[in-house]
C-alpha cells in the first residue's frame, strides 16, 4: 500500500482540522431542527448502544496532545461501521469493524512523522434479539486485529485474535455498560514482536429533552507484553453531545475530553470528536 507522507505542517493542519470540526459542530448542534422527543430518545440509546441492531457508520476523530519526543499531536480518524444481521428469532449477529486513518508525530528518530491506515480491527457480537432478565443487554464473540497499516510505526505488524465482550443496560434516561476486548498475536511480520492487548471502554450516558446527553467513554489500554509500570493508559473525563435530524437521516454528534491519570510515557489531554449517522429505517439484515 502507498505511504502516504506528512509535510512538515501536519501539526498546524491537525489543529486546524479539530478546531474547524469543533466549530462546524456547534454551529450544527445550534441550528439542528427538533424532531418528536421520544423517537429521538430511542434513537440516542440505539446510538449510544454499541451492539445495537440498527445500521450505522461513526466517525470517530481523536485528537491525542504530547506524543513522541517532541510533544506533537497525534490524529486518529476511525471509521467504525456497525451491520447486524438476524440469525434466528432470538438471535443476532452484530459486526462492529474498526478502520483507523493517523496522522503519527515523530515518535522516536526515523519512527515516525507518517500519516496512512492503521491496523483494521473486526469484532463479532452473538446477541439474543430480546435483553436478559434484568434488562441486561449483551454480546460476545471473536474479535480480530489484521496487520493492514501502510507504515511501521502505524500498526503492530500482526495479526492477532481473541474476544469481546458488551455488557450494558438502560434505566430510563440512564444508558450504562462495558465494552472489554483482549487479543493476542498468532502470526505476521517476524521481526515484529509479538503483542497482547487489552481495551476496555465502560460508558455512561444521561439523556436529557431535546436529543441532548451527557457522556463519559473512557478507552482504557493495557499493554501486556509492556515491563512492568509501562502496561496501563487510564483516561479520565467526558463530554457531552446531541441527536438531530437531516431529513429523515438521524445524526449523533458528541464531544468529549481526557486526561490520561495513568499513562505510559508522557502525555496530555486528547479529545474525542464523534459524528455517528444511525439509520433508524434500516435495521436488521435477514442472513
Amino acid at each position: 500500500m502507498e505511504e502516504l507522507s506528512v509535510k512538515s505542517g501536519a501539526g498546524v493542519q491537525c489543529h486546524a482540522r479539530c478546531w474547524l470540526s469543533m466549530g462546524c459542530l456547534f454551529v450544527t448542534l445550534c441550528h439542528s431542527g427538533s424532531a418528536n422527543a421520544d423517537d429521538t430518545s430511542e434513537i440516542a440509546k440505539q446510538a449510544q448502544n454499541p451492539i445495537a441492531s440498527v445500521i450505522s457508520v461513526p466517525f470517530q476523530n481523536s485528537t491525542t496532545f504530547d506524543v513522541g519526543e517532541n510533544s506533537s499531536v497525534q490524529d486518529a480518524l476511525l471509521i467504525e461501521p456497525v451491520v447486524p444481521f438476524r440469525l434466528t428469532a432470538d438471535w443476532n449477529l452484530i459486526t462492529r469493524t474498526i478502520i483507523p486513518v493517523i496522522e503519527q508525530p515523530t515518535l522516536a528518530p526515523g519512527l515516525g512523522n507518517v500519516g496512512g491506515l492503521g491496523d483494521v480491527q473486526p469484532s463479532l457480537y452473538l446477541s439474543p434479539v430480546k435483553p436478559a432478565f434484568g434488562g441486561l443487554i449483551w454480546g460476545l464473540g471473536p474479535s480480530f486485529s489484521f496487520a493492514t497499516a501502510s507504515d511501521r510505526s502505524l500498526g503492530a505488524g500482526k495479526n492477532s485474535a481473541g474476544l469481546s465482550t458488551a455488557l450494558l443496560t438502560i434505566q430510563g434516561p440512564w444508558l450504562v455498560g462495558v465494552l472489554i476486548t483482549d487479543v493476542a498475536s498468532i502470526g505476521g511480520q517476524e521481526d515484529r514482536k509479538n503483542v497482547h492487548s487489552f481495551l476496555m471502554q465502560p460508558f455512561v450516558d444521561y439523556n436529557m429533552s431535546h436529543g441532548w446527553y451527557l457522556a463519559s467513554s473512557p478507552i482504557i489500554t493495557a499493554n501486556w507484553k509492556a515491563t512492568s509500570g509501562n502496561k496501563w493508559t487510564v483516561p479520565v473525563g467526558g463530554g457531552g453531545g446531541k441527536i438531530f435530524h437531516i431529513g429523515r437521516q438521524a445524526v449523533n454528534t458528541y464531544i468529549q475530553a481526557f486526561d490520561d491519570v495513568v499513562q505510559t510515557h508522557e502525555g496530555g489531554t486528547w479529545a474525542l470528536l464523534t459524528i455517528s449517522q444511525c439509520s433508524p429505517n434500516r435495521g436488521i439484515k435477514n442472513s
